[in-house]
Formats: C-alpha cells, sequence, structure tokens
C-alpha cells in the first residue's frame, strides 16, 4: 500500500488525527500568525505554509509510489514534540512550543508511514520551520552586530564619497541631522525573508547541492549589501537635502526597494549558477 492509498483508505482516521493536531496547537497557532501580521519582520510566515503546499504538491506522484511501511521509532520523535510542546507550554517558551509543531507532524508521518515517506515529505515539512519567529534574544544577538557593521562600512564609504560625517556606534552624524541605523536597516529582516525565499528558489531551479546551498548561502551578503546601499543613499540624501528627505515616504519605500533589489541579485544568481557546468 502506498502513501495516497493509505489515506484514502484510513481517510476518517487521518481526519481524525488532523483535528486532534488542529485542537492540540489551537492555543499556538493564532498567536503566531498575529505576530506575522504585526511584526514586519516575520510578514513572509503568510508565504511559508503555501510554499511548503507547492512543494508537497510537486511530491503527490512520488508519494503515489512509495510504500507505507510504519515505524515505530516514529512514536519516540512524536513524544518528543509533545514533551517540548508541555515544557514549552509551562515555561511560556514561544519558540519552542511552535517549532514542536514541525516535530510532531514528522513524527506522526513517520510512526503512521514510516522513513520513505517522510524523506519523500522531507523538504514541505522542513521548510516550515521559516515560518517560526526567532525567539527576541536571539534575534538581537544577530541584529545588533548587524547594525554596527552596515554602520561601519556605510559611513567609510560615504567619507570616501566626499560626504562629511561621523559614526558613533549606529548612530551616523552629518552636519546637519543624526541618522540612527534601526534593526530594519540592519539587514536582519531581509536575511531572514531572503532566507526563506532562497531555500524555495534553489529548490525549484537547482539541481546540483552545491548549487542550491551556494544559492541559500548567497541570501546574507546579498541582505547586508543591500541594506548597506538603502544605509548610504539616505545619508546622501541628508546630507544634501535635509533629515526629511530620508524620512517619510522615501524610508518606507526604500525598505521595499532594497528587498526587490535582494530578489533580483538572488534571482540573478540563479540564472548564472544554472548556466555554469552546463
Amino acid at each position: 500500500m502506498t502513501f495516497i492509498d493509505s489515506i484514502k483508505t484510513y481517510r476518517v482516521q487521518f481526519i481524525v488525527t488532523l483535528l486532534l493536531l488542529a485542537g492540540l496547537y489551537y492555543p499556538v497557532v493564532p498567536s503566531m500568525v498575529k505576530q506575522w501580521y504585526d511584526d514586519p519582520n516575520y510578514s513572509h510566515g503568510f508565504l511559508v505554509p503555501l510554499i511548503a503546499g507547492y512543494f508537497l504538491s510537486l511530491r503527490l506522484q512520488d508519494l503515489k509510489k512509495v510504500p507505507v511501511r510504519p515505524a515505530r521509532k516514529g512514536l519516540f520523535l512524536l513524544i518528543s514534540g509533545l514533551l517540548m510542546l508541555a515544557l514549552a507550554y509551562v515555561g511560556t517558551e514561544l519558540f519552542t512550543m511552535r517549532a514542536s509543531l514541525i516535530v510532531v507532524v514528522a513524527g506522526i508521518i513517520l510512526y503512521l508511514f514510516g522513513t520513505d515517506v517522510l524523506k519523500t515529505m522531507a523538504l514541505p515539512v522542513g521548510y516550515l520551520i521559516f515560518m517560526v519567529p526567532l525567539p527576541a534574544v536571539i534575534y538581537d544577538s544577530f541584529a545588533f552586530p548587524l547594525k554596527l557593521f552596515v554602520t561601519k562600512y556605510s559611513v567609510l564609504f560615504l567619507k570616501a564619497t566626499g560626504v562629511i560625517v561621523w559614526r558613533e556606534g549606529n548612530i551616523i552624524m552629518l552636519p546637519d541631522t543624526v541618522l540612527e541605523v534601526a534593526d530594519a536597516c540592519s539587514g536582519m529582516r531581509s536575511i531572514m525573508s531572503l532566507l526563506a525565499l532562497s531555500v524555495a528558489f534553489a529548490f525549484v531551479s537547482q539541481r546540483s547541492k552545491a548549487k542550491r546551498l551556494i544559492l541559500i548561502l548567497s541570501a546574507i551578503p546579498i541582505a547586508i549589501v543591500t541594506n548597506s546601499c538603502r544605509v548610504i543613499v539616505t545619508g546622501i540624501l541628508a546630507q544634501h537635502w535635509g533629515a526629511a528627505a530620508a524620512e517619510g515616504f522615501f524610508h518606507e519605500f526604500a525598505g521595499m526597494a532594497v528587498f526587490g533589489l535582494g530578489i533580483v541579485l538572488l534571482v540573478s544568481l540563479g540564472a548564472l549558477l544554472r548556466r555554469i557546468g552546463k
């Protein structure tokens, strides 16, 4: 019996399992979705389940052939996920509570359908990790050094172009105004969004594991460079037209433009990698 056959044969049990899973995570998932909506750093979370569903649809033909061999070790994975949920719930640790959903889903698949089915569904299930917001302490531990890095090299570039500028930490001081490189300009937001998109794009556009890895890792420098460009342009505008020129509409537009530029660079690199080795 294949995975698809087993779903059809035991559809009632499958629906009951989904309902139990939905009831178990009802207190967890809505708060995560709310964070996607409220926090621009994680707005890409709305796309993650859709992309995971797309990856799953690509594997439907394989799932029609993969035999079902239930594995008892899946029970240990399932229990581990439930323990993660319980302990994190007691400690009010949101990241572990949310991440436990992926472990529980993987455990259910392994226990009911076996190793071959889990391997086939590994990408769609694993991709869901991108929908889980990072703990604030982890986010800040990366965002703050990035702010300093972006500020330092943006100021060096501005000085090289003749702009009169001083730096104090993540503060950029111009003769007539002072600019702060905030979290939004650190590149952390772009890194998380571009990483999620780069993984999806890499698996769709590349067949080589090495090329996929290159494309995924490239999201980090692309995000840092594009956000540095945002800071540099903001500094130049503030130097010549004052702080008002670098705020308001431009600030919002620059954020979208930076992300758009990151996507263009990512797609261009993907196209280049496809040509290499042909």
